[in-house]
C-alpha cells in the first residue's frame, strides 16, 4: 500500500562548518517525506544569505561557525525572515548557549549526540508552530527564571493582561493541562506520547490548542506561565 505524500513539505536550510556532517544530515532529511534541503551553508554570513533567496521554512544552524556565528545569524536571520524558523543543532550541552539561543530567536536547540529521530521530531515541532528543547535543558530556562537577580534581558514574556490569563487557563482541558506541565518541563512529543498513552499528533494537536488559548507564542513564555501559575515547580 502506497503513503500518500504529505499536504506539506517543510523546507529547510542547513549550516555547518563540517563538510561530512552536514552532508550527512541533509541525506537523512532529505529521507523524510515531509522534508526537503533547499540549501547547504558553510558559516553564518552563507546562511543569511540562503534564508534571503531561498526563504525556508526552518534553518538548521551549528552555533561555532567562522565568518559568523549561528547565535548572531540567528538574530539576523529572525529580523530578516521572520516566518523562517531556526533550530540549533550544536556540539554545546551548555545552559549559556542555550538561553542565548533563546535571546536570539531561536525555536529549539538540540545536541549533536541526540539520535536521528530526535532531530526529525524537533524539526516537525518547529514546523507546526511548536518549540523544541533537548530534554533537560528546560530546567536552565526555569533556573533563570527564579534566579534572585533576575533582569528583563531574560528570554521571553508574559503578556500582561492577567485577568485574561486567568480566564484563559479555565478553558484547558484536563489533557491540555497534562501537556502544558510535560512541555514546561522539557518532555519531548515522544516523551509525552509515551507518557500519556496517544499518538504524537494528538500531542501536537493538544500543544498547538493549548497556546492559541493561552495566547502564548514560544516555549519561554510557556515555561513562565507554568511557573507562574505553579504548574511547575522551580526546585529542581
Amino acid at each position: 500500500m502506497t503513503q500518500n505524500n504529505p499536504a506539506r513539505i517543510t523546507r529547510i536550510v542547513l549550516a555547518d562548518d563540517h563538510d561530512i556532517l552536514r552532508q550527512g544530515l541533509t541525506l537523512l532529511l532529505q529521507a523524510q517525506a515531509d522534508m526537503r534541503v533547499v540549501g547547504e551553508a558553510r558559516n553564518g554570513l552563507e546562511a543569511i544569505k540562503l534564508v534571503q533567496e531561498q526563504r525556508p521554512d526552518i534553518v538548521v544552524m551549528d552555533i561555532s561557525m567562522a565568518q559568523l556565528d549561528g547565535l548572531e545569524a540567528c538574530e539576523r536571520i529572525r529580523a530578516l525572515a521572520p516566518g523562517t524558523q531556526v533550530l540549533m543543532l550544536t556540539m554545546h550541552e551548555s545552559e549559556e548557549y542555550f538561553l542565548q539561543s533563546l535571546k536570539k530567536g531561536a525555536a529549539g536547540y538540540i545536541v549533536k549526540k541526540a539520535a536521528p529521530t530526535e532531530l526529525c521530531n524537533a524539526v516537525r515541532t518547529i514546523a507546526q508552530g511548536g518549540a523544541f528543547l533537548y530534554p533537560g535543558l528546560a530546567k536552565a530556562l526555569i533556573r533563570a527564571y527564579v534566579a534572585p537577580q533576575s533582569s528583563p534581558e531574560q528570554p521571553g514574556s508574559l503578556p500582561p493582561q492577567r485577568a485574561e490569563l486567568d480566564k484563559a487557563l479555565q478553558t484547558l482541558t484536563a489533557r491540555e493541562m497534562e501537556v502544558l506541565k510535560l512541555v514546561a518541563e522539557g518532555s519531548t512529543n515522544q516523551e509525552i506520547a509515551d507518557k500519556l498513552v496517544i499518538s504524537i499528533k494528538t500531542v501536537q494537536a493538544h500543544r498547538s490548542n493549548m497556546m492559541e488559548k493561552l495566547g502564548l507564542h514560544d516555549i519561554t513564555q510557556l515555561v513562565r506561565f507554568a511557573l507562574h501559575y505553579g504548574l511547575i515547580s522551580p526546585q529542581i
